[in-house]
């Protein structure tokens, strides 16, 4: 009973997002300074990360739409923060004269991250819509 109310709590899912995004983050700015270290560790935080924010957005989205939602985590804020990494390693690419290359794990995750926030936008919108008009 303990382990299932700790697996829909929406606070332990905005931890274990944001111990992800960190570790994802630090991996990401390691591989840069080290680029022969491999990404192979990489792909695995990615597609893990990946997950976790799926199963975050979306235990968000369910509770805004049951009505148990009323907290407030900009998702453009966590957006703004991958842009600038993502511009920056970009410019490091074109700079570095082909002894850096961006993983494509991280672009990857950068896409995830974008579509993710685009879907949770609508989503947002729709229940705006719908339930204003009921007021």
């Amino acid at each position: 009973m303990k382990r299932k109310a700790l697996l829909t709590n929406f606070n332990f899912w905005h931890r274990l997002i944001n111990l992800w995004s960190v570790l994802f983050f630090f991996l990401i700015i390691y591989n840069f300074f080290n680029p022969a270290s491999g990404g192979e560790i990489l792909d695995l935080v990615s597609v893990i990360y990946i997950g976790a924010l799926a199963i975050y957005v979306s235990n968000k989205e369910f509770e805004r739409w049951y009505h148990k939602h009323d907290r407030q985590h900009p998702g453009e804020i966590f957006v703004i923060i991958w842009s600038i990494l993502v511009v920056l390693l970009i410019v490091a690419d074109l700079l570095s004269r082909g002894h850096y290359r961006m993983p494509g794990s991280v672009v990857s995750a950068y896409i995830a991250v974008l579509t993710i926030l685009a879907i949770t936008r609508k989503s947002k919108q729709a229940y705006q819509l719908r339930f204003a008009k009921k007021k």
